[in-house]
């Protein structure tokens, strides 16, 4: 490496990429919100009980790139003719009683780790902007990239302007690294799905975190770490009373760099 190019790469910033559905909460996103939009007319009895199921199947298995692709269709046709500002007033208002106590304890201290090395973090997800956007504000996240479904007349018009999944993420990824002069061979991404390879492909540093079965046996196979988070708590909880693993890391940053980059690794190495 040249004195140049290693100047450039210095210079250049590092984010952690997170995905969020089983990866910084416990279920869907999308889901989570079924009922204030039932409550709030927007869905229908039957609505909810196809969401349901669905989101049973997503718990149990996983969803692979055809049930992602139902989903998404479902989500368009679900949503088609709904007063925007009415979806994000509800959003808004049942926002910590309906996500606050899906937190993963585990994800809470990994953004806490990364966020006092000095790392920007991004939620990465392909449910909608509407939710994702005030879960990532709420959890300190400073951008977010999520699926953007066209709107007309302040209601969704049933087409999809960006679908952030797959190759999508990538994409979102590459653009926001250009525009934030993120270096990605130094950057992380998590994720619990084999549809998200490609995020965890485009980055220096990925770790599966509750990886489905196809994601597991990729990361076994690349020497990936391997996370499991189990322990859903209060965010609020979380900033009122952080936990030893968090109060550990922040003093440990006042010693060095290097310090905090240990912690990093001992925090992966013993949930794995």
């Amino acid at each position: 490496m040249t004195a140049q190019s290693s100047a450039e790469t210095a210079t250049k910033r590092i984010a952690a990429f997170f995905d969020l559905d089983k990866t910084i909460i416990a279920k869907s996103s999308t889901f989570a919100f079924s009922k204030p939009f039932f409550d709030q007319g927007l869905l229908n009895r039957r609505a909810v009980l196809k969401s349901s199921y669905a989101h049973f199947l997503f718990l149990l298995s996983g969803a692979d790139h055809d049930q992602m692709e139902r989903m998404r269709a479902h989500l368009v046709k679900m949503s088609t003719g709904w007063d925007v500002a009415q979806v994000k007033s509800i959003v808004a208002e049942t926002l910590h009683d309906v996500v606050d106590p899906l937190i993963f304890a585990e994800a809470a201290d990994l953004i806490a780790d990364h966020k006092i090395r000095g790392h920007d973090i991004v939620v990465v997800s392909a449910s909608g902007e509407e939710v994702v956007g005030p879960i990532a504000e709420a959890l300190g996240a400073d951008f977010t990239a999520a699926t953007q479904l066209a709107v007309e007349d302040g209601k969704y018009t049933g087409e999809v302007e960006f679908y952030c999944y797959g190759e999508g993420k990538v994409q979102a990824i590459e653009q926001l690294a250009e525009q934030e002069n993120y270096d990605l061979a130094r950057c992380f991404a998590y994720s619990d799905s084999l549809t998200d390879l490609p995020m965890l492909q485009a980055v220096g540093h990925p770790t599966a975190v509750n990886p489905d079965r196809g994601l597991r046996k990729e990361a076994a196979s690349r020497g990936w770490p391997i996370l499991t988070f189990s322990n859903p708590v209060s965010l609020r909880a979380r900033f009122q009373a952080p936990s030893s693993t968090t109060v550990a890391a922040t003093a440990a940053v006042g010693l060095s760099a290097l310090a905090a980059g240990a912690i990093t690794y001992g925090l992966l190495r013993r949930r794995r």
